[in-house]
């Protein structure tokens, strides 16, 4: 089996680790499990609120879950720090229940790449909060 790459790799510099971010942003908004599911280590850790997610399998459907609940999703990620093969973003993404209520996340993430660039930890402290149509940041 041929490895898998995915760049930048670490060790990050300030450019890198700005690119590894928006690409994760990018990949998010595409709302494509399997798309955002490639970016991790076949064996991935994440921590994502309370559940405890493991590899690109439980990535993938639990991706697809969340995308069928969370309507109208929108995401933005900023680069928070950054060393060697780590990085800390903070991000905030907006989404619509079924019954039409607006909400918009509020979190942390800790990542931490192989050396082929591909995330092999993600864990995610978020918080939600109730927003009215009106007070939407991301249209």
């Amino acid at each position: 089996m041929e490895t898998e790459i995915k760049y930048p790799l670490p060790p990050f510099t300030m450019e890198t680790a700005l690119q590894k971010v928006q690409m994760a942003e990018d990949a998010w908004n595409s709302k494509d499990p399997k798309k955002v599911a490639q970016a991790y280590t076949i064996d991935s850790e994440w921590r994502n609120r309370t559940l405890f997610i493991n590899g690109r399998k439980e990535i993938e459907a639990f991706l697809t879950e969340k995308w069928k609940k969370e309507k109208n999703y929108k995401l933005k990620k900023e680069l928070w720090g950054f060393r060697e093969n780590r990085i800390a973003v903070r991000f905030e993404y907006e989404y619509q229940i079924e019954n039409g209520e607006w909400f918009r996340a509020y979190g942390n993430e800790l990542w931490e790449f192989d050396k082929n660039g591909l995330m092999q930890k993600r864990f995610a402290s978020i918080n939600d909060l109730a927003i009215e149509t009106e007070d939407r940041k991301f249209t």
